[in-house]
């Protein structure tokens, strides 16, 4: 008999075999025919799984031929199958695609536009395939800037699945241990400002001295144990987390405390980054901090393979100096053509502002609904980055329960999204960023008739 695997973020909002029996027949046979060719470690979202045949822009559309809107799907930045994005992968295909042993101009073009979105500082950049890859790179280059081995982390973080990355990522689970040279810190959840001894909602300088405070007793646990710290990696959207973007600054105080401790601060910008927050190309400029190294993702190229660690360099060079580094996939000309395209969309169209509008939108239609519906404790975020919590009401006690609920009969009313937080109990809304003031309706309508499905 296989042991029983828990996880969080892949098992909240999962198939499960108990659900097999009330598939359609095209359906069960799929699921079945999943597992036993793929295996048993792959999740599929939903009671009733969704097969997806055609995306355009916001919309899905499955086999039947119904309409979707994709409200999770940050991975397609600017939209499903966006025809400019589309056209340069097709173009750069059609002429060329190796690796980065030879030169290439297109690497070179990008990786000079993209470091100009970033402060000054970050100077020098290199490309993989993953954010997990990203992600491992940087703790590497962290690792041997700093000479130490810490890294400190947030509670329910997601960085990755690489070996060393899934050690830093406790939002997999209590099956995937986390390494014994981590720390984890609580998330800055102003939501539930109790549990700071607060008695008002922190201001910025507050929650950022609390999450200053944080860093060094793990800090001084770690040296306890001889150890000395080399990160603090954290998503500066705390997305896995429960979505905490706000208020603007507060990770002013726990930069300062990573580096007094000999550490450096990766932000990992997979999800908060390329214009997600609405106001700045990336999520960490929203507190006004300079990182030592920022990593990015499943934005970049709007669904093509390719990440990228950039950083000072200084910090990069001990390790570029003494460590070759190849990616056979990272950087190749397609990948680059994709994500030169993407950032030319985001441009061209003014993304920012679209994100922006359209997320103050969708949160001012949620406070509105919220009036009604007590079970929404709060909603937070910022551009198309919404957080919806979800409680019992008249208190700040999560609902899991209703919350899976409420997803599945959105699903039920063609919404497609997700959940978050580390009671699962925080809607995650983040859909492409040509989301549109219809889809704001369209979402309001989805979310009023799954409330009322379920009695909240």
């Amino acid at each position: 008999m296989s042991a029983t695997i828990r996880t969080t973020i892949l098992n909240l909002n999962s198939f499960q075999q108990g659900d097999m029996n009330g598939l359609d027949a095209e359906t069960k046979h799929l699921v079945q025919k999943r597992e036993e060719e793929l295996g048993p470690a792959y999740r599929l979202f939903y009671r009733h799984p969704v097969h997806l045949v055609k995306g355009k822009g916001s919309r899905l559309w499955d086999a039947d031929g119904e309409e979707y809107l994709d409200m999770y799907n940050n991975v397609v930045s600017v939209g499903h199958c966006n025809p400019d994005v589309v056209a340069a992968i097709t173009k750069q295909a059609s002429t060329l695609n190796t690796h980065t042993r030879y030169l290439h101009e297109g690497i070179l073009n990008y990786a000079q536009d993209i470091l100009s979105t970033m402060p000054d500082e970050i100077d020098q950049i290199m490309f993989q395939c993953t954010g997990s890859e990203a992600n491992d790179l940087a703790i590497r280059v962290a690792r041997k800037y700093t000479g130490n081995e810490g890294v400190i982390i947030t509670s329910n973080a997601y960085h990755g699945n690489s070996a060393l990355i899934s050690e830093l990522s406790p939002a997999q689970g209590l099956a995937q241990p986390i390494a014994l040279t981590a720390r984890m810190i609580p998330a800055p959840d102003a939501y539930h400002f109790e549990q700071m001894g607060l008695d008002h909602s922190p201001s910025a300088q507050e929650l950022g001295e609390w999450m200053a405070g944080k860093v060094r007793e793990a800090v001084a646990d770690m040296e306890r144990h001889g150890i000395k710290l080399a990160a603090f990696l954290a998503d500066t959207a705390f997305s896995s987390d429960g979505m905490y973007l706000n208020p603007r600054g507060f990770l002013k105080p726990v930069l300062q405390a990573v580096h007094e401790a000999g550490g450096v601060y990766i932000a990992d910008e997979v999800q908060p980054g390329f214009c997600r927050t609405g106001d700045d190309f990336w999520g960490f400029q929203r507190h006004g901090i300079v990182p030592d190294i920022v990593t990015s993702g499943k934005p970049m190229a709007n669904g093509l393979p390719t990440s990228m660690m950039a950083a000072k360099r200084e910090v990069l060079a001990p390790f570029a100096t003494t460590m070759p580094y190849f990616n056979t996939y990272g950087g190749n000309p397609v990948c680059m053509a994709a994500a030169q395209a993407t950032l030319n969309y985001l441009r061209d169209h003014d993304v920012l502002a679209n994100a922006r509008q359209t997320g103050d939108a969708l949160r001012a239609a949620l406070r509105d609904f919220a009036t009604t519906h007590p079970v929404i404790g709060d909603v937070r975020g910022a551009g198309q980055f919404t957080g919806c919590e979800i409680v019992k009401p008249g208190t700040k006690e999560p609902d899991t329960a209703l919350t899976l609920d409420i997803l599945e009969q959105l699903r039920e009313h063609h919404v497609l999204t997700g959940t978050c937080g580390i009671n699962g109990n925080v809607l995650k809304l983040r859909p492409p960023l040509v989301f549109t003031f219809d889809d704001v309706d369209f979402f309001m309508d989805a979310l009023g008739a799954s409330f009322a499905a379920v009695g909240a």
